[in-house]
């Protein structure tokens, strides 16, 4: 059996979350991208009707599914860091919610199957991540940047598409993916690639990148300044990807 290609590193991705923990709540951090998931993560519940006994939450929130889950009389655990490729221990599980967490797994059908596996029959997998046709303006940016040489950047990407089959090879019932895209405006690069940090949404590749340089620097300012609207601002896309799975 073919070893698993090592794109993402587990050991960046636990200290990106760890640093993006502690400027939670700092004066100025942003939260917009885990806030709209975890919102739209409660909606479903209640549209679902979904009343669940035991339940776990991969990743890391801000509280308000946990608080949400509980006044349904839900025991709740959550896991800030988990290793989705190794298998799940306390199942079975009537929902696992994910956030912000598949789309830098290496080995993701791998995972899908342990999500599968912790779930009891009939249970459910929520799991919500930034999908293909994210990003798109930066993307832009670096690769001006680097010029004729240009680097990994930026991770890889999951469409609809290939989640839907995913799920389905994992061998779950019933599955539906769908995407909500989120524009935001910006009027300076530096306070996108904030954005990225506060939220932990920034590289975890097993290959880091070189640093950019003074003049790389440079020209991924000029890039942005040439991506502007009349009102000197540049919109920037992220495509939210949620699964909704069924055992």
């Amino acid at each position: 059996m073919p070893a698993v290609p090592r794109i993402f590193s587990h050991e960046r991705r636990v200290l990106r979350t760890r640093r993006a923990e502690h400027r939670s709540g700092q004066d100025g951090s942003a939260s917009w991208l885990l806030d709209e998931i975890e919102h739209d993560i409660i909606e479903r519940i209640g549209f679902m009707q979904v009343e669940p006994a035991r339940a776990l939450i991969h990743g890391r929130g801000h509280g308000m599914l946990e608080a949400e889950l509980e006044r349904l009389g839900c025991q709740v655990i959550t896991i800030h860091d988990p290793d989705e490729e190794r298998p799940i221990t306390g199942a079975p599980f009537d929902l696992i919610v994910s956030l912000a967490r598949l789309d830098t797994v290496n080995d993701l059908p791998g995972a899908l199957i342990h999500l599968r596996a912790a779930l009891g029959q009939g249970g459910i997998l929520l799991a919500a991540f930034v999908g293909a046709g994210s990003l798109p303006a930066l993307r832009q940016v670096l690769l001006a940047a680097d010029g004729e040489r240009p680097a990994a950047r930026l991770h890889p990407q999951i469409d609809s598409r290939a989640a839907s089959a995913l799920l389905q090879r994992a061998g779950f019932t019933r599955q539906v993916v769908d995407t909500l895209p989120l524009r935001l405006r910006y009027a300076q690069l530096g306070r996108l690639i904030g954005d990225l940090r506060d939220q932990g949404l920034t590289n975890v590749l097993a290959d880091s990148p070189p640093m950019l340089r003074k003049a790389a620097l440079a020209r991924a300012r000029a890039a942005f300044d040439k991506l502007r609207d009349d009102d000197g601002r540049v919109t920037e896309t992220f495509e939210i990807v949620t699964l909704t799975a069924w055992r």
